[in-house]
C-alpha cells in the first residue's frame, strides 16, 4: 500500500510537469468535441504520426487529455445551439438548451463544466481504487444484461411520452423503425434501404444526430431574431452568473456522484459507450426526482445527469483496456494501438512491470479534469454570448458546419443529403409536437438492442426465456420494472394527498 502511494505521488507530480501539453490539448479537444462528426478517436487517428513520434509519457498525456476535453466539449454546442457534438451528448440539450433559450446559457455551461469535471475526477479516483473489481464487471455483463441496460435508456421514451402519450410513443417507435434500416445481423438481408448502398450498414448516427437536432433547430430559430426567448433579456458577460451556476451544481453534489457512477459502470462494459450512459442516467435521474415534471424545461438536474455520466464513462473505458487488454471504446482502441507501438504489454502484469504507465493514464485524466476546471470554467461567461448572435448569421453557420460534420465520418456526399432529410423530418416533428429526442433514442439504441437480443437467442437456440436466466439480469429486470412503476405510484400518491387536503 505504501509503495503504491509513493508511485501515485511520483506520477502525479510528473503529470503536472506536462501542463504545457495538457493546456493546448484541452482547447483542441473542446473544438473537436464541439464539431459534429469529429471526436477524440478520429482526431487521434489524424494525429497518429505525431503521437507515435512522441515519447510514451507525452503521448499518454496528450491522448487522455484530448479524450476528456472532447467529451466535455460536446456539451457546449448542445447547450447553446442544440447541437450535440457527439452521441454521448445527445441527452444534454433536453434541459441545457431550454436554459440557454431562457437567457441562462452561462449558468447552464457552468453547471455542465462542474458536473463534467467532478464526475470525471471522482470516477477516475474510484476506478483507480477499484480496478480489479470493475474489471470483472465486463465478464458479468453479457447479452441478456445488456438488453435490460438498453431498455433503461429506451424507457426514457416513456418518460418523454408522459407529456403526450400518443405522440411520444409514435416518435419513439418511429425512431426504432429508422434504427432497423440496413442489413439484418443474422442473414444480412437489406431492410428499408430503398436500394441505397450507403444504408446497408445502417443509418449513420452523425447525420441523424445533426439533422434531427441542429438542422431542424436552425430552421426553427431563423424565424426568430435571436436564440433566446424575447422575454429573456440578453445579459453582458459577468462573473455572477458563472458563480451562480457553480453554486447550483455544487448544491446537487450527490446527484453528480451517483449519475457519474452510472457512467463509470456502463463505461467498463466494452462497446456500451457514452450515449447509453447519458440516456440511462437521465432516465434514472428523472425517475427518482421529486419534481419529474420539470425535466425538459431547463431543470439543472436534467443537465447534470447526462454530463456527469458521459464523463464518468471516460475512466470506465480505460479499466478493461489496462487490466484485460480489451478496449472499452473507439478512443481506447486507438490508445491501445499507440501504446503497443511503444512496447506496452496490457494485462494484470502491467501494474507490476510498468506501474507508472498504468497509473499514469488515470493520473493524466485526473490532472486534465483539474486543469479544465480552472481554465474552461471562466470562459463560460464569453461562450454564452453565442445565444445573442442574430439568427440571420447563426442559422446558416449552423447548417454549414453540421453538414460538414455529417460528411466527415464516412466522407459520403450521401450523408450530407441524409442530414438535410433528417433536418426536414425534425422540423416537421417539432412543428407538430413530436419530440425529436424520442426519435433519436430509437435510432441510437434500437440497433444495439436488436444485436444483443439476437445474440442472446442464438446462444440459447431460440429460447426467449433466456432473458430471465441470469441472476444479475433478473435483478436488472426488477430495477427496470420499479423505475417504470415508481413515477406512476408517486404521481398517484401526490394526487391522493392533494385530494385529502381540505379546500380553504
Amino acid at each position: 500500500m505504501g509503495e503504491t502511494a509513493t508511485i501515485l505521488t511520483e506520477v502525479f507530480f510528473e503529470t503536472i510537469a506536462y501542463w504545457w501539453v495538457i493546456v493546448p490539448t484541452i482547447f483542441l479537444g473542446l473544438i473537436v468535441g464541439g464539431i459534429p462528426g469529429f471526436s477524440a478517436a478520429n482526431t487521434i487517428i489524424i494525429l497518429m504520426p505525431l503521437t507515435l513520434a512522441m515519447d510514451l509519457e507525452t503521448g499518454i498525456v496528450f491522448m487522455v487529455s484530448l479524450y476528456c476535453a472532447a467529451r466535455m466539449g460536446a456539451g457546449i454546442p448542445a447547450i447553446l445551439v442544440n447541437i450535440p457534438g457527439t452521441a454521448g451528448a445527445a441527452a444534454t440539450p433536453l434541459d441545457g438548451y431550454p436554459m440557454a433559450k431562457a437567457g441562462k446559457g452561462q449558468q447552464a455551461l457552468s453547471i455542465s463544466f462542474v458536473a463534467s469535471c467532478i464526475g470525471g475526477l471522482l470516477t477516475t479516483i474510484i476506478a483507480l481504487a477499484t480496478m480489479p473489481i470493475l474489471a470483472r464487471v465486463g465478464f458479468y455483463m453479457h447479452s441478456v444484461e445488456m438488453i435490460v441496460v438498453m431498455l433503461f435508456g429506451i424507457s426514457l421514451i416513456a418518460s418523454i411520452a408522459a407529456q403526450d402519450l400518443l405522440k411520444g410513443l409514435i416518435a419513439g417507435f418511429f425512431g426504432l423503425m429508422i434504427g432497423s434500416i440496413g442489413t439484418d445481423v443474422v442473414y444480412a438481408t437489406p431492410r428499408g434501404t430503398m436500394g441505397f448502398l450507403e444504408l446497408y450498414d445502417g443509418v449513420p448516427l452523425i447525420p441523424a444526430l445533426v439533422g434531427l437536432f441542429a438542422v431542424s433547430e436552425a430552421f426553427i430559430i431563423i424565424e426568430k431574431r435571436v436564440i433566446i426567448s424575447e422575454d429573456a433579456e440578453p445579459k453582458h458577460p459577468n462573473w455572477h452568473d458563472t458563480i451562480e451556476g457553480v453554486g447550483i451544481a455544487l448544491k446537487r453534489w450527490w446527484h453528480i456522484v451517483w449519475t457519474s457512477v452510472i457512467g463509470l459502470a456502463i463505461g467498463v462494459v466494452p462497446g456500451a459507450g457514452a450515449s447509453i450512459a447519458s440516456f440511462v442516467a437521465y432516465q434514472q435521474s428523472r425517475t427518482y426526482s421529486k419534481t419529474p415534471e420539470k425535466y425538459g424545461t431547463g431543470h439543472p438536474e436534467g443537465l447534470i445527469a447526462p454530463e456527469s455520466a458521459n464523463n464518468g464513462v471516460t475512466s470506465g473505458t480505460l479499466v478493461p483496456l489496462l487490466v484485460l487488454g480489451i478496449p472499452g471504446g473507439a478512443t481506447a482502441a486507438i490508445m491501445l494501438v499507440v501504446m503497443q507501438f511503444h512496447g506496452v504489454s496490457f494485462g494484470p502484469a502491467l501494474f507490476e512491470n510498468q506501474p507508472k504507465v498504468g497509473y499514469g493514464m488515470f493520473m493524466a485524466m485526473a490532472v486534465s479534469y483539474l486543469i479544465m476546471f480552472l481554465t474552461i470554467l471562466p470562459l463560460s461567461r464569453y461562450m454564452s454570448h453565442v445565444t445573442t448572435i442574430p439568427t440571420i448569421y447563426l442559422a446558416p453557420l449552423i447548417i454549414s458546419f453540421t453538414l460538414v460534420g455529417g460528411f466527415v465520418p464516412r466522407e459520403y456526399m450521401f450523408d450530407m443529403y441524409l442530414a438535410l432529410c433528417f433536418g426536414v423530418l425534425g422540423y416537421i416533428a417539432r412543428r407538430t409536437g413530436y419530440h425529436v429526442a424520442a426519435i433519436l433514442i430509437g435510432v441510437i439504441l434500437g440497433p444495439l438492442l436488436e444485436r444483443y437480443f439476437l445474440l442472446a437467442l442464438k446462444k440459447s437456440d431460440g429460447d426467449v426465456f433466456v432473458l430471465f436466466s441470469s441472476t444479475l439480469g433478473n435483478i436488472l429486470w426488477v430495477s427496470l420494472f420499479l423505475s417504470l412503476m415508481l413515477p406512476i405510484i408517486l404521481k398517484w400518491r401526490r394526487a391522493r394527498r392533494n385530494e385529502e387536503v381540505p379546500a380553504e
